[in-house]
């Protein structure tokens, strides 16, 4: 069964387990207490060894949480490798009475707290209960699917809807020890989501497709501004925010991947080592030109032609092509233009990222996306 489509435009939205939003300037402080399902609550920590030794952001935590602090897990590596996720899923599973994961940090600890509660529950029965604290607008907070990189270097996922976190808190503290860089790139992984949900072809009008159209806009609104003042707190707030309708609206009931520029971003991502949010600065407005092409899909892309501060002309096609175009300057304001030679990825490797992303070997999709990604050198 298919619960939303847009000719004719009917759906149905089932929304997530997710029970608490906190967000603003020490939201941590105030509100991760209240935030454990329990008072007897154990809570293991998961986290990447920049934000815990580079920061005082970890220790904050271990701090607040007190004795209720059962151990923390400071490994977790860009793209979530398979080692550090069974590593950890290890020590968690060596004390039964931890019940709660804390993720500190950007889509790979997130989603590898929530692989591991897919992990636990595998082994013993039960998921954890999990608060993230993100510090990028990747939106990994907002899914049911954990992505992690297997032995050979190959992006996989899990999913399921009790993997959605129980409590996200946006902090805007914490988002400033952020490198300005990795945060307005993941701010192109929240545009990403909110561009290619636009055409997904089950997702919902409301509130999913009505989110993205402001989340994007806010987008094109503040990211340019934190790139002048990365230290507004307000500004921060609002692309916290924007994440979130970016993605947080999915529901349960999309069916599939995100789209092309998602495919792209797992066929470029773990095996060039190439940050997510930069794959989406090389490919979101490439594939929304390419999109365009498409009647359907140019249909909802026109739509986002003023929230990204275009005029509507009438043409869909004409205007979905402007809207990727609009993506690649800003891009390039924001000081992120780059390409896949900067990532020393050759040219012999282009037919494999192809065939990753479109998972065919031929045929005139194969030919569309080869052309797309020779464009990226």
């Amino acid at each position: 069964m298919v619960d939303a489509t847009t000719r004719p435009l009917s759906g149905l939205w089932k929304p997530n387990h997710l029970e608490k939003l906190w967000y603003g300037p020490k939201s941590v402080d105030k509100h991760l207490i209240e935030s454990l399902p329990k008072e007897s609550s154990r809570v293991f920590i998961i986290t990447g060894s920049s934000l815990a030794t580079k920061t005082p952001l970890v220790k904050q935590v271990e701090a607040l949480l007190g004795q209720k602090h059962a151990g923390t897990f400071a490994n977790i590596k860009q793209h979530a490798p398979i080692a550090q996720l069974n590593e950890a899923t290890d020590m968690i599973l060596k004390d039964s009475d931890v019940d709660t994961l804390v993720s500190i940090g950007g889509g790979s600890p997130i989603d590898t707290a929530k692989a591991i509660s897919y992990n636990v529950h595998e082994r013993v029965g039960k998921y954890l209960y999990h608060i993230t604290i993100p510090t990028t607008l990747s939106a990994a907070e907002c899914t049911f699917s954990a992505g992690f990189t297997q032995e050979d270097g190959v992006k996989t996922s899990v999913g399921h809807p009790e993997l959605v976190p129980h409590a996200i808190i946006y902090d805007s503290k914490f988002a400033l020890e952020t490198p300005p860089k990795l945060w307005l790139s993941t701010g192109f992984r929240a545009l990403d989501h909110a561009m290619e949900l636009m055409f997904h072809p089950t997702a919902t009008e409301v509130p999913a497709r009505q989110m993205c159209l402001s989340a994007a806009s806010n987008l094109f609104i503040n990211l340019p501004k934190y790139k002048t003042d990365p230290k507004n707190e307000n500004v921060i707030t609002q692309l916290q925010l924007s994440a979130f309708g970016s993605l947080g609206f999915l529901g349960t009931n999309v069916k599939g991947g995100l789209g092309l520029s998602h495919a792209l971003g797992y066929a470029l991502g773990s095996p060039y080592s190439i940050p997510h949010g930069i794959t989406s600065c090389l490919t979101l407005g490439h594939v929304i030109k390419l999109k365009a092409q498409e009647p359907d899909a140019a249909a909802q892309i026109a739509r986002m032609a003023p929230f990204v501060g275009l005029a509507r002309t009438g043409n869909d096609q004409l205007d979905a092509t402007a809207v990727g175009d609009a993506i690649l300057e800003l891009v390039e304001i924001v000081g992120l233009k780059t390409s896949l030679r900067e990532y020393n990825v050759g040219e012999d490797q282009l037919p494999i990222i192809v065939q990753r992303a479109t998972r065919q070997d031929q045929g005139p999709l194969y030919d569309k996306v080869a052309e797309l990604v020779k464009g990226l050198y």
